[in-house]
């Protein structure tokens, strides 16, 4: 009888798991992506959308883009969240003046 109640508690957990995934890419699908002509903190921090439009002298390193920052995390259709721009998007090709070398 144990071990029947914990297939199940096992399938329930997979389920809810599966189910928060499903609303999380909800949820990042509804976002808006950051505006980088209007948006305060894109202009603070010279966000671009294409981070080869960026003058090479403001990039400290020629791999600094959001795919490789500390601080994105990648989403879908290459578009993710940033922690410096809370409930919007970023493009994983772009880049701001608050990139952070990922580790690792």
């Amino acid at each position: 009888m144990m071990m029947g109640s914990g297939i199940g508690l096992a399938w329930s957990v997979a389920a809810l798991n599966t189910l928060r995934s499903a609303q999380a890419a909800h949820h990042e699908a509804t976002l808006p992506k950051v505006d980088e002509a209007s948006d305060p903190t894109a202009r603070a921090l010279s966000y671009k959308h294409d981070a080869t439009t960026v003058d090479p002298a403001k990039r400290s390193d020629a791999n600094a883009i959001c795919a490789s920052c500390q601080l994105f995390a990648a989403g879908e259709n290459g578009w993710g969240k940033c922690t410096l721009f809370p409930g919007k998007l970023v493009n994983a090709n772009g880049w701001c003046a608050g990139w952070v070398k990922k580790a690792g």
